[in-house]
Order: C-alpha cells, then sequence, then structure tokens
C-alpha cells in the first residue's frame, strides 16, 4: 500500500472514530434505563420549580436518541448566601465556578461541551408573554451527546453536591432543550472538513514529493 493510501485510510480510520465517540448510537432511551433513574435520583432535589421533574421525565420519555443543545438564560444573584464549601464572601460567579469545575470535565468526558458562552450586552430586546424576564447577565448552549448521557451527568450524587452552588449563584433562570436541525457548528461537521483539508494537503505534497522523485 502507499504511503498516500495509508494516508487517506488513516483519516477515514481517525474520522470514524471520533464520530463513533461523539454520537450515541443506541437509540432512545427504554423506560427500564429512565425508571432506574427515576429510583435512583428520587430523593434528589432539582431546585427550582417544582414541576421540572415531570418536565424532565416528559424529555427522557420523548427522547429521539439524537443530539440535543440547552439553551440557558442566567441571571446571577447579586446578594448570594454564604455556603458550605465555598470561601467566605463569594460572589455569584465564584459559586457557579464551583459548580462548573464539576460539569465541564463531566461533559467533555462523555463527548458534551459548550457550544457558547457570554455576557449579556443588553436587556431583552424581544419579550412577549413572561414577566421578569426583562434582564439577564449571560447565556450559553450546552451541547449534550444524547439524553441518555445527561441522565448519566445527572444522576451522579457528585452533581447533586455541587448543584447547590449553582443554585445559590443564581437570581434567576430559564433552561430549555432544542434538537438541532440546522447545526453548522456540530463538531463532526468542523472536525471532519479540517481533517479532509489536512489530508488532501499532505497528499498534495507526497504527490509533489513523487513527482519530483520521478524525475530525478
Amino acid at each position: 500500500m502507499t504511503s498516500r493510501r495509508k494516508l487517506w485510510l488513516g483519516s477515514v480510520l481517525l474520522y470514524a472514530l471520533f464520530v463513533s465517540w461523539y454520537t450515541d448510537f443506541d437509540g432512545p432511551l427504554t423506560e427500564a434505563e429512565i425508571q432506574a433513574f427515576m429510583v435512583k435520583t428520587q430523593d434528589q432535589d432539582l431546585g427550582g420549580d417544582p414541576s421540572a421533574r415531570g418536565a424532565l421525565l416528559e424529555f427522557l420519555r420523548n427522547d429521539t436518541g439524537q443530539q440535543f443543545l440547552m439553551f440557558n438564560a442566567v441571571d446571577l444573584a447579586k446578594n448570594p448566601p454564604e455556603m458550605e464549601g465555598a470561601p467566605p464572601d463569594a460572589d455569584a460567579e465564584t459559586l457557579i465556578d464551583l459548580y462548573m469545575e464539576h460539569m465541564i470535565p463531566a461533559l467533555l468526558s462523555r463527548a458534551s461541551h459548550p457550544v457558547v458562552v457570554g455576557k449579556s450586552v443588553a436587556g431583552s430586546l424581544d419579550l412577549l408573554g413572561i414577566e421578569g424576564a426583562e434582564e439577564w447577565s449571560d447565556g450559553a448552549i450546552m451541547r449534550y451527546r444524547s439524553r441518555r448521557t445527561l441522565i448519566d451527568i445527572i444522576g451522579n450524587p457528585e452533581f447533586y453536591e455541587r448543584h447547590d452552588f449553582k443554585l445559590a449563584g443564581l437570581e434567576k433562570t430559564i433552561a430549555y432543550p432544542i434538537e438541532p436541525r440546522i447545526h453548522l457548528g456540530d463538531l463532526r461537521l468542523l472536525f471532519g472538513l479540517f481533517l479532509l483539508a489536512a489530508t488532501a494537503l499532505i497528499d498534495a505534497r507526497l504527490a509533489r514529493k513523487g513527482t519530483t522523485g520521478d524525475s530525478a
């Protein structure tokens, strides 16, 4: 096999490995998986609206097996309470950082990650049918490989040990999931394009070397 063929084969195998890790091929959650999660976390408090647990259960039962993005609108607390395990007089950002110290590794190890994170630069510019949503301090979009990945993360007891930091650091928040129809930031697309370009560039150099060698 020539070096050029080995190059392309290696790139295809590398991309296949990435896609197999980045994509959940196990299909939608089963009822057994959902019930096991609900039993495991029945004594845990997700915080926020009491209806959140019911909404989560419906979300899990309507699983399609696909990736989803979680949109988060966040308003940090101006005067968060003192929290055990946090520095004295910790501000909201410090409390959120303590929560994210657990969440970021948990996300990345499961092919999930932030897509967009940023500070608000204005109040709500389009607001209809909702009260108290004029001001937000931060926003974020998180990519989850699947709903199975979500329950794997929030079914971990360590999640709840850190979740109190998040609740203490927030004045208010809204989080809701979408399944993207168009997602130009999908890493499978971006990595595939990068790998194609890099492989084509190396292949072109190998071809030139081969031509030069033949001429000599």
